[in-house]
């Protein structure tokens, strides 16, 4: 496994580590301190009961906004193991009601859209949403990356095996680092070449991974800093934490908190949450540790 490079302080001073920053519609952001993305799941069947937001839209997006979320992310399709499917006139009809409610409330505050589709993404930007989140990134529609060049957003790219259906199968790695790295390389040269100029990376804890790979990949996190891109993790009351508790996603806040800090530790640039006030707190004491 690579060596955190920053252990010394030395490197940092001799090499002092690229800015990180996202070109969305125009404005340069800077992610010099690291960001929230809050979790709206216009949905009736996602896994933490609590985020479900279909018939209290409204009061969700308020929540969100005034507990300090950097970015929205909006979803109308579950992507939990065994999820039923959504077709896409329904998932663009939620997720068009997300974005339309989010802009309603404050017109400033970043939305990502979290689908598969390039159809879903394309109507979602085009109605005012600033990035595309993929869990396949892109292999589940052949036409996503070649949409989001044309769209000029940023691209969260997740790394997952197979589809919400068949994922749980597919954890057989012989290098799990090396082959999602490998596999985050690839994925980088084809977003240059569709056009997309700005990609956030997401391992995909929980998605073909075990519960013990997920630990793994979260210890070993800054394997991925190599990749020089922003770094998103998304283990919000995941099974990796509720099942080794066993408890519940609802009862999974507490070790959400703790995880949420080691990824920050091990170099995450975005924590994607359901819970915006606490990941914002622990974002706030992981810089008075590490200033």
């Amino acid at each position: 496994m690579v060596d955190n490079f920053n252990s010394s302080g030395i490197e940092d001073n001799l090499f002092p580590p690229k800015k990180i920053t996202l070109n969305i519609k125009g404005r340069l952001w800077t992610l010099d301190t690291p960001w929230v993305m809050g979790i709206l799941n216009v949905t009736p069947d996602s896994f933490f009961s609590e985020s479900r937001s279909v018939d209290s839209l409204e009061s969700a997006v308020k929540k969100l906004i005034t507990e300090g979320a950097d970015i929205i992310d909006i979803g109308g399709y579950s992507t939990r193991p065994g999820a039923a499917e959504v077709c896409e006139a329904e998932e663009t009809e939620r997720v068009l009601k997300g974005v339309q409610e989010v802009k309603k409330q404050n017109q400033d505050i970043l939305i990502s859209v979290d689908t598969f589709r390039s159809e879903v993404a394309r109507k979602a930007v085009e109605s005012g949403a600033d990035m595309v989140n993929d869990i396949s990134g892109g292999d589940l529609d052949p036409n996503m990356l070649k949409v989001v060049g044309k769209l000029k957003t940023p691209f969260i790219c997740m790394h997952m095996r197979g589809t919400p259906q068949d994922m749980a199968s597919k954890t057989d790695y012989q290098d799990l680092e090396r082959e999602i790295f490998a596999r985050f390389q690839q994925k980088l040269n084809q977003c240059r070449q569709a056009g997309i100029n700005d990609v956030v990376l997401d391992p995909g804890f929980g998605f073909a991974k075990t519960l013990e790979q997920n630990f793994q990949l979260l210890r070993n996190l800054g394997y991925f800093k190599f990749l020089n891109t922003p770094i998103l993790v998304g283990i919000s009351r995941k099974s990796m934490i509720y099942k080794l508790l066993k408890t519940s996603p609802e009862d999974a806040l507490n070790g959400t908190t703790a995880l949420n800090m080691a990824a920050l530790i091990n170099g995450a640039d975005i924590l994607r949450v359901h819970d915006v006030k606490e990941a914002k707190e622990t974002i706030q004491l992981y810089k008075q540790l590490y200033p």
